[in-house]
């Protein structure tokens, strides 16, 4: 008997399951907090407590071990990350405006080196090493790692790798090569998915460390994978050199393990976690793979991942009064604690203060926002404000009103949230569920003292947000699958075969539709409705989509074991790993074989072809080895581009991609 543990790890929740493999079917599943700064202890809860629902099951039946996360996609959403510097090689102005860099620094250093390479691979100026060691020299403190980018470095890299050896040489520091991500041409993006790729080393690698550390706990010896963003497994030990390559891959766990668990071929996949809503088609039981790239957090990254539409609305999610006249409520996108859940882990300071604002009238707008530290040290190269407050925090979570002491704080205590130093605590659609008895994991008191705070504000003619915590609760939970609604049908709309005119985002929203939605009378008759199932997961998807499949007129799926159900799909897929290249022709006669080592010319194009096949077979089967795979298989695509000059066709280039496929190595095998 073959068992399985998956294990997902989420901005809220951890999940694990243990699987059957030659019964295919879940033999136990759990739940446990996802607990920041140690992640160990999360992870080591829920693989505990699964090991003892198990039925028998010990720590040297499991033959694999399979881990998902949202954490890399939470952090990318929330702005979270490390601290990187960025090496730019041989950009224009024109270029470094594109594809998002200067918000994706966001403050942190740029670097820029003359340097690069042209479009065959020829050197199109030296690369000025000397400025690059000054640069480094006076890199400020807190910095994490570097990314390195130059131009048209997939079809020559060696500045890239020549900049990576000074790099570490001075610094030490993890350093990313765009090249190493992806190979297609398109310099901006590949520049801004090294940086986020550089953001995200040092989160990654805390996580799979505490999952190794507690795998060796419990004398679980079998090997550990990683769900990436395209729904394969990896390595662990390749992930912590890519993690951006683990963007959606909870969402792509889950549309494997909504396959798994449902048997349907053709339904929307909604995945509402405690930070975001993920959506997407599952086609032939299969997930769409976006030929763009990831699109998480505002930015277009390289990274494959399955067609997913991340939106920054989840149980966890902030609940943002608009309009208090209008009773206007926004959710998202920024996760906070819930009240209900601080009152768990910290009943004395959060009722003490919710009691006290209770007294008063009016009350104080933060009553029910606290502060609390995601880190057990004070954080190396803060601001002195930053610091100043993190200091503060040191002794134990606090209310904002009493954290704050200046209105000049505020602004540090929002980056320090941006940072992921620290976790806001305040009113959610989760505690508007246990306010409702839709939800009952935590203090549903602290809930509804938070919630009657908030239904006592006034609105400028004086009148009251809400009668009572339940009217309040109903409105969360009614905005809630308004915007649920909205994320459904823009997803539906980006799928759909017709040529739209507008964007989804803006259909999905139009008044028409939603006329249609929910008819009325009148002299024209609109009717619409969701022409495909959907397939509610998450743990909180049987309180909140029942009424979203009732407003959208379609079938809803809640599988058995939805609650867990990215973590049944970390493990019932397998290893893909691909290589991919370019034979282009700068000249008559002349053609370039782009290979990992460099530019190779050839002759002709069947030889320059052959050169390359040869070198992609060999790296992707490397990979595949390297990423767990027991017997890799080998498919090649190949794409050719031609021109027909006077009745003749004439080479263009040549793309190829060598795809390594297989399952993992399982321990008992």
């Amino acid at each position: 008997m073959s068992i399985l543990l998956g294990v997902d790890t989420g901005g809220t929740y951890t999940d694990a399951v243990l699987l059957d493999d030659t019964r295919q079917q879940v033999i136990a599943a759990s739940k446990a907090l996802t607990t920041r700064p140690d992640l160990a202890q999360g992870i080591g809860a829920a693989i505990d407590a699964v090991l003892n629902a198990g039925n028998g099951v010990s720590p040297g039946d499991i033959g694999l071990v399979s881990l998902s996360t949202t954490l890399a996609t939470n952090a990318l959403v929330e702005g979270q990350g490390a601290r990187v510097a960025l090496v730019l090689i041989g950009f224009d102005t024109h270029q470094r405006s594109r594809a998002g860099l200067s918000e994706a620094l966001a403050g942190d250093p740029l670097i820029e080196l003359a340097g690069g390479h042209g479009h065959a691979g020829d050197e199109a100026a030296p690369l000025d090493l000397p400025a690059l060691q000054a640069a480094l020299d006076a890199l400020p403190a807190g910095i994490t790692g570097l990314a390195v980018a130059a131009s048209f470095a997939t079809r020559n890299p060696a500045h890239e790798i020549a900049a990576r050896a000074l790099i570490r040489a001075r610094t030490g520091l993890p350093v990313t090569c765009s090249h190493e991500l992806s190979a297609a041409l398109g310099g901006p993006r590949r520049a801004l998915t090294a940086l986020l790729n550089a953001r995200l080393i040092a989160l990654i690698d805390r996580l799979i460390t505490a999952c190794e550390t507690h795998l060796a706990r419990r004398a679980i010896s079998a090997p550990l994978m990683v769900v990436r963003g395209d729904g394969a497994l990896v390595s662990a030990a390749m992930v912590r050199e890519k993690p951006i390559e683990t963007i959606l891959s909870g969402p792509a766990a889950s549309v494997a393990g909504a396959s798994w668990l449902t048997g349907e071929r053709l339904a929307l996949v909604a995945d509402i976690g405690g930070t975001t809503t993920d959506v997407c088609l599952l086609r032939d039981g299969r997930p769409a793979i976006d030929p763009e790239g990831a699109r998480v957090g505002g930015f277009r990254t390289m990274v494959e991942a399955v067609a997913m539409r991340t939106t920054g609305l989840g149980g966890d999610s902030e609940v943002q009064v608009l309009d208090a006249m209008e009773r206007a409520l926004k959710l998202g996108p920024r996760r906070m604690m819930p009240v209900a859940l601080a009152a768990t882990l910290h009943p004395d300071l959060v009722h003490r203060a919710l009691d006290d604002a209770l007294s008063r009238d009016p009350a104080p707008e933060d009553a029910a926002r606290f502060a609390i530290a995601l880190f057990t040290a004070l954080p190396p190269g803060l601001p002195a404000r930053e610091s100043a407050l993190a200091e503060r925090l040191l002794a134990g979570p606090q209310r904002l009103s009493t954290l704050l002491r200046t209105r000049i704080e505020a602004p540090a205590l929002t980056r320090l949230v941006a940072g992921g130093h620290v976790l806001l605590a305040g009113v959610t659609p989760s505690d508007a569920a246990h306010v409702l008895g839709r939800q009952s994991d935590w203090d549903a008191e602290a809930a509804r003292k938070a919630l009657t705070l908030m239904a006592r504000r006034r609105s400028g003619s004086g009148t009251r947000l809400a009668a009572d915590a339940a009217q309040i609760a109903r409105a969360i939970i009614d905005q809630l699958t308004r915007q649920t609604v909205d994320c459904l049908l823009e997803a539906a709309f980006a799928e759909d075969a017709p040529d739209w005119q507008a964007p989804p985002e803006v259909l999905a929203r139009h008044e028409l539709l939603h006329a249609g939605l929910t008819p009325r009378p009148g002299l024209v008759a609109i009717r619409a409705h969701l022409a495909t199932p959907v397939i509610a997961l998450g743990a909180s998807a049987g309180s909140y989509y029942g009424a979203v499949a009732a407003r959208l007129g379609t079938r809803l799926v809640v599988p058995n074991h939805a609650s867990v159900a990215n973590a049944v799909g970390a493990v019932v897929g397998q290893v893909a790993m691909h290589a991919e290249g370019t034979v282009t022709s700068p000249a008559p006669g002349r053609f370039i074989a782009h290979l990992a080592a460099g530019p190779a010319a050839f002759g002709s194009p069947e030889h320059a072809i052959a050169a390359l096949d040869s070198d992609l077979r060999a790296q992707a089967a490397e990979k595949a080895v390297r990423a767990g795979v027991v017997d890799p298989q080998l498919r090649l695509e190949r794409k050719d581009t031609t021109a027909e000059i006077e009745g003749q066709p004439m080479f263009i280039e040549s793309h190829l991609r060598l795809i390594a496929t297989g399952r993992p190595r399982i321990a008992s095998e």
